[in-house]
């Protein structure tokens, strides 16, 4: 660990000075949560961290050097969580530069002196490098990889009935309701370990989520973003708010690194202003989307209308993410508070109406939204029905399909069964698992995390990284604390009645392993998400192999 830490060092102490204001407020925000995590998982994270040991969490065993290589995503990222946030961006390939360059590092060889003989001296009279050992975090995508695969043959044919010793009881809980299904596949070869109800659809809820994410980096690309403008139409003072369908446009005063409703204001102010026009007739263009904005479940804190232009999602009460009250129209409410940025700027405005922006209208202003990767990330972690009832539209417009809830979902569908997806029994009905209609098995959503961590299709990266990690981020912060902290990262889907979970865990024996679990007619929400996640638990401590 010494020599690791010193190859890093440097590189750590410019990444520290460059993104030292937004660790310090980062870290007075985790600092509780990394302090729980740390008591309940401190026996496989000391070597990575020093910190104090705390006893095993159970079921799970210490991990091997092999493990730290194929868990690296998980622990390490979870522990990193604040520097990397704030270390950004995500490149191309699906990976932050700061884990990329911090693998580069651990890559080197040699290290600091610690012989004093003549063979520890070179030429020049300088100390030799003394001999590195193997390295523990390769960089991903790189050419090595120490994840096992699933034992073949005999040895196969004993994975699976020990998976379904451990596996078999906790899935047989009652909490779980009256039908269950359940899928784990080896993610190294695409092989299935344990199936039950594999074929069986069922209501996925938000791991329906899964399914949008993989459709639309397929459809649009890792790097596409998505625009908002203001138009000016010829001979007029008509200016127009255009929406590109950006569900993650901000009005707030620090837009945080997405697109701010403030800084376009601030240019479509200059623009005017160099064109001598400081009086202005405002109007928005709502007109990319088609069919209904309000979702089959009517009026609710967990989704607003489906608008291609809105600002904080029309949240009314300062939150980024969770249920919370929704303002009636989120395109007017946008447009009116670019009314109010610009007449702060000295652009006086009409009350803005509906209008569509004429083909030859002259762009004045535009401001775009963080690449699709961060975007997927932000939707699964956080379990986002806003972005992603816009990745379905998005995904409908990129297919050449209408703009509305069955034109994304048409549009998920085909891009699915183009990628050679399992689709029997699938029905989508939204991107955002919300309609109770929806139908997927647990064969499907672990092929889709299959599908994401193919070494051919790293595009689709964001759908793994972007996966809440048990016990420190986004929709499973609260859980595994006791548990499999840090080493499942799982998508949550949680209707009345419907509890589901799919995700990736690294086991005892070093595969990466992919799972799904899918229950109807709970009773208990609470004890069928501990039902649900005392199975990802044992199945991160099962040595099966």
């Amino acid at each position: 660990m010494r020599k690791i830490a010193g190859a890093v060092r440097p590189r750590l102490a410019r990444l520290a000075t460059a993104t030292k204001p937004q660790v310090k407020r980062l870290s007075g925000a985790v600092g509780p949560q990394f302090a729980r995590v740390t008591r309940a998982t401190g026996p496989r994270l000391a070597t990575l961290v020093r910190l104090p040991r705390a006893p095993r969490p159970p079921r799970l065993r210490t991990l091997r050097t092999w493990q730290y290589t194929a868990g690296a995503a998980t622990a390490g990222l979870a522990l990193a969580a604040g520097v990397v946030t704030a270390a950004g961006p995500w490149d191309a390939d699906g990976q932050r530069t700061a884990e990329r360059d911090r693998a580069a590092a651990l890559e080197r060889t040699g290290g600091a002196d610690h012989g004093s003989g003549a063979d520890s001296v070179t030429a020049d009279g300088e100390p030799s490098p003394a001999p590195s050992a193997g390295s523990v975090l390769t960089g991903l995508g790189a050419a090595m990889n120490t994840v096992k695969s699933a034992p073949t043959g005999t040895a196969a044919g004993t994975s699976g009935t020990a998976l379904t010793g451990v596996l078999g009881p906790l899935l047989g809980a009652s909490a779980l309701g009256t039908t269950r299904t359940a899928v784990v596949v080896d993610v190294a070869t695409g092989r299935r370990l344990y199936a039950t109800g594999a074929d069986t659809p069922l209501t996925p809820a938000s791991t329906t989520k899964i399914a949008t994410a993989v459709a639309a980096l397929s459809a649009l690309g890792p790097d596409h973003r998505f625009t908002t403008r203001v138009a000016l139409e010829p001979g007029t003072r008509e200016v127009v708010l255009v929406g590109g369908g950006d569900p993650t446009l901000t009005a707030r005063q620090n837009a945080d690194g997405w697109a701010g409703l403030r800084t376009l204001a601030a240019q479509t102010a200059k623009a005017l202003t160099t064109r001598g026009i400081r009086q202005i007739t405002l109007s928005y263009d709502t007109t990319l989307y088609t069919g209904p904005d309000l979702h089959p479940i009517g009026v609710n804190d967990n989704l607003a209308r489906v608008s291609p232009l809105m600002a904080d999602e029309g949240r009314t009460d300062g939150s980024s993410n969770g249920p919370a009250a929704r303002v009636s129209d989120p395109a007017a409410d946008a447009a009116q508070k670019f009314a109010g940025f610009l007449a702060d700027a000295g652009i006086k405005t009409s009350s803005p109406g509906t209008s569509k922006a004429s083909g030859r209208a002259a762009t004045l202003a535009t401001v775009s939204s963080p690449p699709l990767s961060s975007i997927v990330e932000r939707m699964l972690t956080n379990s986002d029905n806003d972005i992603a009832e816009a990745l379905a539209r998005q995904t409908a417009l990129a297919s050449g399909r209408p703009a509305s809830f069955d034109g994304g979902a048409a549009a998920i569908d085909a891009q699915l069964t183009r990628l050679g997806l399992p689709m029997t029994g699938a029905a989508f009905h939204d991107g955002s698992g919300l309609n109770r209609d929806d139908r997927l098995t647990a064969d499907l959503l672990t092929a889709l995390l299959a599908k994401a961590a193919d070494a051919d299709r790293p595009g689709l990266r964001p759908v793994l990284t972007g996966l809440p990690v048990a016990g420190f981020t986004g929709t499973l912060t609260s859980r595994y604390t006791n548990g499999a902290a840090g080493f499942v990262r799982a998508k949550t889907g949680t209707l009345t009645g419907v509890n589901t979970l799919a995700g990736t865990v690294v086991d005892k024996d070093g595969r990466l392993l992919a799972f799904a679990f899918l229950t109807s007619d709970t009773t208990n929400p609470e004890a069928a998400q501990e039902a649900l996640d005392r199975t990802a638990t044992a199945l991160a401590g099962c040595g099966c192999g």
